[in-house]
């Protein structure tokens, strides 16, 4: 019975979507699911509408309320320019940043925005072509803009699209704005939206962009002399078929690095994304030919951006010579070390600096900031609220590093959200200061286990797809809330933090505190008497419920990587068992 009422619900909202307003193309989408007898992809498309998420609104390409269609991104458009003119209210000269990457339909949704903006009176600068995120986001703080909106959908697969929502200070929007942008989409109606342009308040941007977003990358560097000695480090990039293509290459010489190689067949613009399976650089499969050309020319390392150049990969040799893809959490520890050593080596680190990184990032970072006094914050996921730190303490304190385990980092503040260009050339600048050494950033990660202990991290994916999925996710963090593990992997579960009424058990005395967050968030974090930490959560952008597991262990040469390695690697397993996973 419940599922017919659903049915009935999907099918009233999808016969709206026969009417004039929408366009042929669009109708006869709607009704082949209308005429389908398994109403399945009928519901899919229709049980609900798009919502921002930790990273904005994000969906399948279609026909459909739950779809990424120039409708949807015309009444979020609306709904959005509606909000911006509430919230700056007698303001004459409102603007806005409109970019996007190299995702099929793209540059029609980003013209579809642009074109909205305009029709309401709000002043919309127009990237030329595909362009980084970091640079839209750059491009809202150096323009003055009130808001902006980049079409991607980052690492997701091919059929995704997507549209990021950003705030005057260049970070995507938090509450209240966030909730304020959704509470005026709803009202909107496809007969709303302002479709007609109004072509005297569009202005298209380029060059001189680019140009002053590479200067501004620059302030990342820490040691020119370690570069300028290293010049001919061999580097191989991948730019996964996106928006890095350019002013990666041109970041990087504009550091001093001569020796810097592409990887020709992902140097293509194609939404399709052909040389891979997914175009998400926590993939290893996406990295295969990166790692290909680089054995062939004898590369020290290669690097790769996702679609739009906000994450980056790193593939190291390892102590056999082979290749090895450097994690999320790995990378993020290592530009934390190397910003601390160098700076502090350098005279450049100031007791007001601090670093940021989420809660299901690596603890090893907060070991390195804690044993060299400084200060480390952590932050719900999502750059946004790496971004809401920075900004809160702006003027008062410098922030100098930020990451989280998913492949994202930020070097410096003139971005408020993942960088990989600015990451891309540290990391090279780490490689070679490590190779000034005789060292390979392989040796460098050694070096820091030796010094603060070995972790290992591993995310746990569980993807539960359409309206049946969406409902069991729920459930799982009902019944985990309910039923808290006792023990996880055999180690006793001492702590217990539940970000959703913000309260901290412990579980040996039973005394329950406070925790301090600027919100609630839908997360579960249980840590063990040995140092394991488990941290679960739905995805804000995917139909996923993820688990980020982290084991500890004592390194007591390089070359017991190894054992802790497979020792980790037993733990996890034993993990997943007491999960249920």
């Amino acid at each position: 019975m419940e599922n017919e009422e659903l049915i009935k619900q999907c099918t009233e909202v999808a016969k709206k979507w026969l009417s004039p307003a929408f366009d042929e193309e669009t109708r006869a989408e709607v009704q082949a699911l209308l005429d389908n007898e398994d109403k399945t992809p009928l519901i899919d498309a229709f049980y609900q509408n798009l919502e921002f998420g930790t990273g904005g609104l994000r969906g399948i390409m279609g026909a459909g309320t739950n779809r990424m269609n120039k409708y949807i991104v015309g009444m979020a458009t609306q709904g959005f320019a509606n909000y911006i003119l509430k919230a700056f209210p007698g303001r004459t000269d409102l603007s806005v940043v409109v970019g996007h990457d190299c995702r099929n339909n793209g540059r029609m949704f980003a013209e579809t925005v642009a074109n909205i903006f305009s029709a309401n009176g709000i002043k919309a600068y127009l990237f030329e072509s595909l362009r980084p995120t970091p640079e839209i986001s750059f491009a809202i703080r150096e323009l003055g803009a009130q808001a902006g909106v980049n079409v991607t959908a980052s690492h997701n697969p091919r059929e995704y699209n997507g549209y990021k929502a950003y705030w005057e200070d260049g970070a995507q929007v938090l509450a209240p704005h966030d909730t304020g942008i959704i509470d005026e989409v709803n009202k909107v109606s496809i007969e709303d939206v302002k479709f007609e342009p109004n072509k005297d308040l569009i202005e298209i941007i380029g060059g001189e962009m680019d140009y002053t977003y590479m200067t501004a990358v620059h302030e990342a560097l820490i040691d020119q002399e370690v570069i300028n000695r290293q010049k001919d480090l061999n580097i191989v990039y991948s730019a996964m078929h996106g928006t890095g293509r350019v002013i990666v290459p041109l970041c990087l010489r504009s550091w001093g690095f001569q020796n810097i190689h592409v990887v020709p067949e992902q140097m293509v613009v194609d939404g399709n994304f052909p040389t891979v399976v997914s175009p998400n650089p926590e993939n290893a499969e996406a990295m295969t030919l990166g790692m290909k050309l680089g054995t062939k020319l004898n590369a020290d390392l290669v690097v790769a951006t996702d679609p739009d150049a906000d994450r980056l990969a790193i593939v190291c040799r390892d102590n056999k010579g082979e290749w090895m893809i450097i994690n999320g959490n790995q990378t993020a520890m290592m530009f934390c070390y190397y910003i601390i050593k160098n700076k502090k080596a350098l005279g450049q680190l100031k007791p007001t600096d601090f670093l940021v990184k989420t809660i299901v990032t690596t603890e090893v970072i907060a070991e390195i900031a804690k044993k060299n006094n400084v200060e480390i914050r952590d932050c719900y996921t999502g750059f946004k609220w790496i971004a809401r730190e920075i900004a809160i303490s702006e003027g008062k304190q410098k922030y100098i590093g930020g990451g989280e385990e998913s492949f994202g980092f930020l070097p410096f503040d003139k971005v408020r959200d993942k960088d990989a260009p600015a990451s891309i050339c540290l990391i090279c600048e780490i490689a070679a200061w490590a190779k000034d050494q005789g060292k390979t950033l392989y040796d460098l990660l050694m070096q820091i286990y030796l010094e603060y202990g070995f972790s290992k991290e591993h995310t746990i994916n569980v993807t539960k797809p359409g309206k049946s999925g969406a409902d069991e996710i729920k459930q799982m963090m009902v019944d985990f809330r309910n039923n808290p593990p006792k023990e996880l992997g055999g180690a006793k579960v001492t702590i217990i933090k539940d970000y959703k009424t913000l309260e901290q058990t412990d579980t040996v005395t039973g005394n329950v505190t406070k925790i301090d967050m600027p919100t609630t968030s839908n997360v579960l974090q249980y840590f063990c008497e040995d140092g394991t930490k488990v941290s679960v959560r739905p995805s804000g952008t995917e139909p996923k419920i993820k688990f980020y597991c982290e084991v500890k262990d004592t390194m007591k040469c390089a070359g017991c990587y190894e054992g802790c390695l497979e020792n980790a690697t037993k733990k996890i397993e034993a993990i997943k068992v007491s999960l249920g996973v």
